[in-house]
């Protein structure tokens, strides 16, 4: 038996054995069966494999690509235009941490300008599933690496929000794609306030360079900048036109200072270089998440 060196996403269907997903396949139109975008499936992490399969009966958790998601449209001469050692990677297994403070505001981070993959963009604190982790302990590594944050288990209640397929490049106007992730949105309740939890951060500035706190307003005009409808209204004019965020120095220190509104809401751009915005999978994460609350919220801070 191959030694399993990572984990990948293995797909079923219609009770087929499990079979490892190939790196050039949408995951998500494997289980829509046409172009839509978002279907129902069920998922476990079981012997260092993700297995996803499609919803017969019960609940499932949702699993959604974007509208302009590379593997939606890739024809074949593209397909083998990819790089072989591209081709044999798979598809990866990432989670983000959606950290909701005991005033329900979410922590979201700015990755740093020199990472390779989705620079300068706002995410949850997340990244690969290792080997033998569960998807709870590799959130809880990712944010405790990260961020600096230092939570066990048994302080947080987490909850599955939902599985976003992310391709980088993002569009394929913006070149052939490089990177394929299936990532897991977890929630978790902090019974501390925002304010607690932004004292105890100390980020790590090589992978962070901005923190933010994103409240239920500020996410549902996040929400309302959907990528690839440049129509979408802005959503964002009756807040301030400023926020705080915390700026990460490259020695780590924190330093308060004032960001745009109007950046967090910008779009992912069709061509040319990429802008600061929150990405689109966290604009899905943020929608789940803001379904998730009372329909009247009110900030106890």
């Amino acid at each position: 038996m191959e030694k399993v060196r990572k984990i990948l996403v293995h797909l079923s269907k219609d009770n087929a054995a499990p079979h490892c997903a190939r790196f050039v396949q949408s995951i998500t139109g494997h289980f829509s069966g046409s172009l839509d975008d978002e279907v129902m499936v069920v998922c476990t992490l079981e012997n260092n494999r993700f297995l996803l399969g499609h919803l017969e009966k019960g609940r499932g958790v949702p699993l959604k690509r974007a509208s302009f998601c590379p593997f939606k449209h890739l024809s074949g001469s593209e397909a083998a235009a990819i790089p072989l050692e591209v081709q044999s990677r798979g598809v990866d297994v990432g989670v983000a941490i959606l950290l909701q403070s005991a005033n329900q505001k979410v922590l979201l981070t700015r990755r740093a300008c020199t990472l390779r993959i989705f620079p300068n963009v706002w995410v949850p604190p997340g990244g690969h599933v290792e080997l033998n982790e569960r998807l709870l302990d590799a959130g809880l590594r990712e944010l405790r690496e990260e961020t600096g944050l230092k939570l066990q288990p048994d302080e947080v209640s987490p909850k599955l929000l939902g599985l976003w397929e992310s391709v980088y490049p993002p569009m394929l106007s913006r070149g052939l794609p490089q990177r394929h992730h299936i990532v897991t949105y977890m929630l978790l309740h902090s019974s501390l306030p925002h304010h607690q939890l932004q004292a105890a951060l100390r980020p790590e500035p090589a992978e962070v360079s901005g923190c933010l706190w994103v409240d239920a307003p500020l996410g549902r005009a996040i929400v309302a900048a959907v990528d690839g409808q440049e129509d979408s209204g802005l959503g964002f004019e009756d807040l301030p036109p400023t926020l705080s965020v915390s700026e990460v120095s490259p020695e780590g220190a924190l330093r308060e200072s004032v960001l745009p509104v109007s950046v967090l809401c910008n779009r992912a751009p069709s061509r040319g270089q990429d802008v600061e915005r929150v990405s689109t999978g966290t604009k899905y994460a943020l929608e789940l998440w803001l379904n998730t609350l009372p329909e009247t919220h009110t900030d106890p801070s």
